[in-house]
């Protein structure tokens, strides 16, 4: 972690608010659900009071890991447009706080999930805390053009922990679950970097945009997506598809793998021309696709038990 110089003012004292901010409560977001979905999908019932309480601290390990991740990053968010007003650079928290936040609910998180449901699930949770706060913020993030690459995974293991709080084990949907997020995050966050790329210029982040240029980005984003599109039909074909999920995700790759041809056609002449409309396009999208897939998978869970599929 390098040092950055922070400005805080004495008379300001941090709120719920700024505390909260340092969980990545967006990001949580999708935590919380596709853990739920997880969970829910899953071929085991589970007590609606063990349910709730597993996802909550599901919830809460995400938070640890964001609060982690921005006392790590503090100096990286100071210099970036995009993340300037988090809690920590801007100096409305302090850098210890986030520490100790961190910490403090990452071991509460993994003991109580232990406690709830089972310690398997916790242990998985541990690592998911582990791998994002220290592989990918620490390491990966620093140090390689694969940073959101291999980083990915963090984000990809919550419906995995879900599926596990109610089975006690892995299997092939839960891994299939966890592939989907898992190809997701590069095409995603490298659309991202497309119309963002001085943010990781300015902040010295080896994004592939930054290492590589846009050109290969662009090409990495239509492969990725590639790739992405059969591990997301495929999941459609376990014991947790249906009907529902099998279509919405054969429409929903289609318009993703359209969107991401467009891209890897297009210059950087093309892009600034009409300020990356495609680019910015395709990376809203992207926001709704997991929530689509997650969602689909959920009604297909809805429909089975209730007998119609």
């Amino acid at each position: 972690m390098t040092d950055v110089t922070t400005s805080y003012d004495t008379e300001y004292e941090a709120g719920f608010g700024d505390y909260f901010a340092l969980l990545k409560p967006r990001v949580m977001s999708l935590v919380v659900f596709t853990a739920l979905v997880g969970l829910l999908v899953a071929p085991v019932g589970v007590h609606p009071l063990v349910g709730f309480a597993s996802i909550l601290f599901i919830a809460v390990g995400g938070g640890a890991s964001g609060a982690l991740n921005m006392w790590w990053d503090a100096d990286i968010d100071a210099v970036m447009r995009r993340t300037a007003k988090r809690p920590v650079p801007s100096g409305r928290v302090t850098a210890g706080d986030a520490l100790g936040l961190g910490l403090a609910l990452s071991g509460f998180s993994v003991i109580m999930l232990g406690l709830a449901a089972n310690w398997a699930a916790a242990a998985l949770l541990a690592f998911t805390i582990f791998f994002y706060a220290v592989v990918y913020s620490m390491w990966l993030k620093r140090t390689t053009p694969q940073n959101i690459v291999i980083g990915g995974a963090a984000g990809a293991f919550p419906p995995m922990i879900g599926w596990v709080v109610a089975t006690g084990s892995i299997s092939l949907e839960a891994v299939l679950m966890f592939a989907v997020i898992f190809m997701w995050t590069p095409p995603h966050f490298w659309a991202l970097a497309l119309f963002m790329r001085s943010d990781y210029d300015d902040a010295g982040v080896p994004m592939l945009t930054v290492t590589h240029g846009r050109r290969t980005t662009r090409r990495h984003i239509l492969v990725y997506t590639a790739l992405l599109a059969p591990v997301a039909v495929g999941l459609g074909f376990t014991s947790i598809g249906g009907p529902v999920y099998l279509i919405g995700a054969i429409l929903m790759n289609a318009w993703f793998l359209k969107g991401a041809v467009a891209i890897a056609r297009r210059d950087e002449t093309q892009a600034e021309a009409d300020k990356y409309a495609v680019e910015k396009g395709f990376f809203k999208f992207s926001l709704l696709y997991l929530f689509l897939h997650f969602g689909a998978l959920l009604v297909d869970a809805t429909l089975r038990g209730l007998g119609v599929i």
